[in-house]
């Protein structure tokens, strides 16, 4: 779907599913300039994470695990970057226990 807004403007957009094991919902963003997915962030069962990068520009909110829903909200667009194409994800939360396993991928 494409959404047109304008500077200042709000936008929320929505992620849902139907696959009963999957427990997590992540948001990626591709800009033009980067054709890599940027993780935002994601909704863990019902706790929201934002990546440091994008903290304070997107909002992540919902619940992954009854009602597979995910929602991202731009409080206000602000930035050309912000023009991209936005992506979710569903998967099944992972917990690790060894603390070498817990880094996240560089993208």
């Amino acid at each position: 779907t494409a959404i047109l807004k304008g500077p200042e403007d709000k936008v929320n957009l929505s992620c849902s599913h139907t696959v009963s094991s999957y427990d997590t919902i992540l948001w990626y963003q591709q800009s033009g300039q980067n054709t890599a997915l940027k993780l935002i962030g994601y909704v863990r069962f019902t706790s929201p994470t934002v990546e440091d990068s994008v903290k304070g520009r997107f909002d992540v909110s919902g619940d992954a695990a009854a009602n597979k829903m995910a929602y991202l909200h731009f409080p206000k667009v602000t930035e050309a970057e912000d023009s991209a194409v936005y992506f979710c994800a569903a998967s099944e939360a992972q917990c690790f226990t060894i603390p070498s396993l817990l880094y996240k991928n560089p993208l």
